[in-house]
């Protein structure tokens, strides 16, 4: 078996465990604990330097949440669940039928002749560069986002925007795929149209910077009916004790965002709903920045017309 491609790998370990649902890193790690002589030369072999063991267990979780994934589907008896995530994976006792299409046939014999390599970095240098890797897991989730840019807002004094305004903004419309005389009734009703959410975005926490970047999160969320903190990394058992504590006192979520796949990314803390948005704060951001403007011009435009424009 040492010799087999990794997404005979993959099947293999599912069918072993048949009816148990594992996420594409638990996969990762089983994989190269069970053929540690395969994935020694995989990472020999490849372009890419890995740092760490940590960051080449990233690459296959990444090989396997994105072409790999194409080729498990193609395998009828494999599941695999999107919603909610992270996305899992699991062997079917129902459905033994193991049958390649002819299209999956060719992408995992491609497989068994070369490395995977994706294009994704083991490494993210700035949270600038995480942003559209938010927006892609904010879309993947049903959020329509949109990046507040601060230089762009009216107050240029250094850091003055630093407790104003998000980095992200997202609206989630309730009824979007609702009949249209449904969505009226929601509108005239005064029913949920548009659920606002609001994003802090943070490469790494640790107990030096966790309370600066909690209250950060808190003072630009105050207007949303869903505020997060997003982070690729909590360093320590002791942050993440503390992160949760302050959450359950100020109703702030969490969401891991993980860079080199931001389809894995998951919340391991739900963001409390507020029903009503500030509206007097939002006018405010809505003056100070004109990313704020054209995002809550969307917003408008939904209640109106109940058309979304992504």
């Amino acid at each position: 078996m040492q010799t087999a491609s990794q997404v005979s790998k993959i099947i293999s370990f599912l069918k072993t465990n048949p009816d148990q649902r594992f996420t594409a890193r638990e996969i990762a790690e089983a994989l190269i604990k069970e053929y540690p002589e395969f994935y020694a030369q995989k990472r020999l072999n490849s372009t890419q330097e890995f740092a760490t063991d940590a960051a080449f267990v990233n690459q296959i979780v990444a090989e396997i949440g994105s072409r790999a994934t194409t080729t498990i589907k193609s395998y009828s008896a494999i599941e695999i669940q999107d919603q909610p995530r992270p996305r899992k994976f699991w062997f079917s006792s129902v459905k033994t039928d193991l049958t390649l299409t002819s299209e999956g046939q060719d992408i995992a014999d491609q497989e068994i002749s070369e490395t995977i390599e994706t294009q994704s970095k083991a490494e993210i240098i700035s949270e600038k560069e995480m942003y559209p890797l938010l927006q892609h897991y904010l879309s993947d989730i049903g959020l329509i986002s949109k990046r507040l840019v601060e230089t762009r807002s009216k107050k240029k004094v250094k850091n003055a925007n630093k407790w104003l305004h998000p980095d992200i903004v997202a609206m989630q419309a309730i009824p979007e795929r609702w009949h249209h005389v449904v969505q009226t009734c929601v509108q005239a009703g005064g029913g949920d149209m548009i659920h606002l959410w609001a994003f802090e975005v943070k490469k790494r926490i640790t107990m030096s910077t966790i309370r600066e970047d909690f209250f950060q999160t808190v003072s630009n969320f105050s207007w949303a009916n869903y505020g997060y903190l997003v982070c690729a990394t909590i360093e320590g058992e002791e942050t993440e004790e503390e992160l949760r504590m302050l959450c359950a006192l100020h109703g702030i979520g969490v969401i891991n965002l993980v860079t080199e796949n931001p389809s894995e990314s998951n919340i391991i803390i739900p963001a409390k709903f507020r029903e009503t948005p500030d509206w007097r704060s939002i006018n405010r951001l809505v003056k100070e920045n004109p990313d704020m403007e054209e995002f809550i011009k969307r917003v408008a435009n939904y209640y109106k017309s109940g058309l979304l424009i992504k």
